[in-house]
């Protein structure tokens, strides 16, 4: 039976442990140049409707590594720009490939691809949700600190898809997420959680950090963002990620950001070329990572 990952609730919190094993071995192979092609002969279709720099390379990159080959795809080029349905898509696709990675705007779009193909669907990051980046996050985290239960996340700035997969993947791995925005950003609507882990709301920024290990961010202006962008940085401004928010965690603690960075609006080139950040460690996990799903659910 084939097994999608669309959301983080997908996998169990064992199944995650598994595969941060798997992704440790990967990335020790590839240090030492020990070839690994589980994956040889097989094609992984990459349909990209948004832009991608970490996304598309690591995937394309870690099936080559694997011995698979990876497609480049873009709604354009395939005849779902010219009315083809989804289903007739996806049932096609899954007669020449062995699966499918997405990244595209609504999730629903990714729900129904899943729904009709008869291979393995991976989300390479919708509107809502973007679990491929969140686990490689915890994935560095336990490389960093050892452990990831009790561990304390303050993640600050503009709740988007990032903040809503870190709410689902905190809860299922036993961390405690405090989430800093502005009451006007604050979700609709939340994830259903699973686990043990704590989520919590908290607008103020700087009471939101105290006794945090990890301190997250990402853009203030995501991709698709409309309305008053001026209007949005302006209040969002308090909760920029800088040398005094660092020091407000009242111990040592480590910068996340999943990149791009806008530099000077979300955080500051101090803050994110400094030695408490790990900002590139992640970037590069998302590659041993992603390999470690691919090799999970196309084998």
């Amino acid at each position: 039976m084939k097994k999608d990952l669309l959301s983080i609730n997908d996998f169990s919190r064992e199944e995650v442990l598994t595969l941060f094993e798997k992704s440790a071995d990967l990335k020790d192979k590839r240090k030492n140049g020990i070839e690994h092609l589980p994956l040889k002969g097989k094609s992984l279709g990459m349909i990209f409707n948004k832009n991608s720099t970490r996304t598309r390379i690591s995937f394309e990159v870690g099936m080559y590594e694997l011995g698979g080959q990876a497609l480049f795809l873009t709604g354009d080029q395939l005849q779902l720009n010219r009315g083809e349905t989804l289903k007739d898509s996806a049932q096609v696709l899954s007669r020449y490939l062995n699966g499918i990675l997405i990244r595209t705007h609504g999730h629903q779009e990714v729900i129904d691809l899943a729904e009709h193909a008869t291979i393995p669907v991976i989300n390479g990051l919708t509107d809502l949700n973007h679990p491929v980046q969140i686990l490689a996050d915890i994935f560095t985290i336990k490389e960093k600190l050892g452990k990831i239960e009790n561990i304390k996340i303050a993640y600050v700035g503009d709740c988007n898809n990032v903040t809503y997969s870190w709410m689902t993947g905190a809860s299922l791995m036993g961390m405690e997420l405090a989430i800093a925005c502005p009451p006007e950003f604050k979700p609709d609507s939340l994830p259903a959680l699973s686990g043990n882990g704590k989520v919590e709301f908290i607008e103020d920024p700087l009471n939101a950090v105290k006794d945090a290990d990890i301190i997250y961010t990402d853009v203030w202006i995501s991709m698709g963002d409309t309305g008053d962008l001026e209007k949005k940085e302006k209040i969002l401004t308090p909760y920029q990620i800088n040398q005094k928010l660092l020091d407000a965690t009242g111990k040592k603690s480590l910068v996340m950001h999943c990149l791009p960075a806008h530099r000077g609006m979300e955080i500051t080139s101090e803050v994110l070329d400094g030695k408490d950040s790990i900002v590139f460690d992640q970037a590069e996990n998302r590659l041993h990572v992603q390999k470690a799903i691919l090799e999970t659910l196309l084998s």
